[in-house]
């Protein structure tokens, strides 16, 4: 059963009109948050509805706090076969995302763990503190054959609870101990903290950080990615890592229609002017749960732009929120998809950007000898 907290009734899953439609969690509750709906997983059998008893409990009820527990994985290295990816491996040392960026892809993989895809992935969360160990184990296992990993894709490894736990420390110490290559993705400036670690391994060119800026607006930044590092301080890790000598690129991703699209030129002459020479973007997805927590934030702050942004998003989407067809996901469709295209692709060539795509070597590669592995007895 999810987690659920006091003042909330639990329903059939088809159950509707039993109780006022009031699922918003108060504000006050849910400062700094981006999301403001907690609705039951999709593979719950009940659902939760927030109401008011008539005593006014709810405003009495505190502020959420992030939760962190401590799960014990069995395997670290995600294996994937997409065909619209450049990486067929990831590393995911946490679950959930404090950082709570509204438009996260990332948000539906919460119903896995029982718990909502809306604020519980911003405020329960999970750490692998095992990864390292895991992650020897299994680069030394025989037949193993390296190729890039890929970190951040699904939730961000710098998050604010990585400060403590350092796992991404650990998973950089393996990796530079054995060559592997590794590519990273963050919207945090505590990937700064690692430029030591990550110097060693861009003299092998054995990496590769994207910093995400998805707006330069910081008032927007703050509503959209509430607990995410400010743009100023994303393009100063930018500065920092290039001057320390490590390939790093910007990723404008998303790219919100009518909502962020207007700023691609000025990211990419932010990314250019702090030492960026890659850039690449991807087009909103709102696939499953956060379709609608994305409506609800945009009704809530930017409810001037909600028919515009969404009708265009559907006109890039065949008609539908999101469309997960592979070679179309990342970019979309229509006549307002290719003009994004067009922009970014004349912008970056403009700037002198993109002009050599960097390939990690995979030649170093030193197998761990026997990392995690028991050991023979002979």
């Amino acid at each position: 059963m999810p987690f659920s907290p006091p003042d909330e009734i639990s329903l059939p899953a088809n159950a509707t009109g039993l109780v006022p439609d009031v699922r918003s969690v108060a504000e006050h509750r849910r400062r700094g948050r981006a999301a403001a709906l907690n609705a039951s997983g999709r593979f719950e059998k009940l659902t939760r509805e927030c109401f008011d008893d008539g005593w006014e409990t709810l405003e009495d009820l505190p502020p959420l706090k992030t939760q962190v527990q401590e799960e014990r994985a069995r395997t670290i290295i995600t294996r994937n076969e997409s065909p619209d990816i450049s990486f067929d491996r990831s590393i995911n040392p946490y679950r959930g995302c404090e950082h709570g960026c509204i438009y996260c892809f990332a948000r539906p993989s919460h119903a896995f763990m029982g718990l909502s895809p809306g604020l519980d992935f911003e405020t329960r969360l999970f750490a692998k503190p095992n990864a390292a160990q895991l992650l020897e184990r299994e680069l030394s296992r025989p037949g193993y054959q390296p190729r890039v990993i890929a970190i951040g894709t699904n939730t961000d490894p710098y998050q604010p609870m990585e400060r403590g736990y350092k796992l991404m420390r650990e998973i950089l110490e393996v990796l530079d101990n054995c060559s592997h290559p590794v590519a990273i993705v963050t919207k945090s400036a505590l990937v700064t903290r690692d430029i030591d670690i990550l110097s060693r391994l861009a003299e092998r060119n054995l990496v590769k950080v994207a910093l995400s800026v998805t707006t330069l607006d910081k008032k927007l930044c703050r509503a959209m990615e509430p607990r995410a590092s400010a743009p100023h301080k994303r393009l100063e890790a930018v500065r920092a890592l290039s001057d320390a000598g490590i390939p790093t690129s910007v990723m404008m991703a998303p790219v919100i229609p009518a909502l962020t699209d207007s700023e691609i030129e000025n990211v990419l002459e932010a990314a250019a002017e702090h030492g960026a020479t890659e850039v690449a973007y991807i087009l909103l997805r709102l696939p499953l749960e956060v379709s609608e927590l994305f409506r609800d934030w945009l009704l809530r702050e930017r409810p001037d732009r909600y028919r515009h942004v969404m009708n265009l998003i559907r006109a890039m989407r065949g008609g539908k929120d999101y469309d997960a067809k592979w070679g179309e996901r990342m970019r979309g469709r229509g006549p307002y998809a290719d003009q994004i295209a067009k922009r970014f692709s004349l912008g970056a060539k403009r700037l002198g950007l993109n002009l050599r795509r960097r390939k990690l070597n995979t030649e170093a590669f030193v197998q761990p000898q026997k990392g995690g592995v028991q050991l023979d007895l002979f």
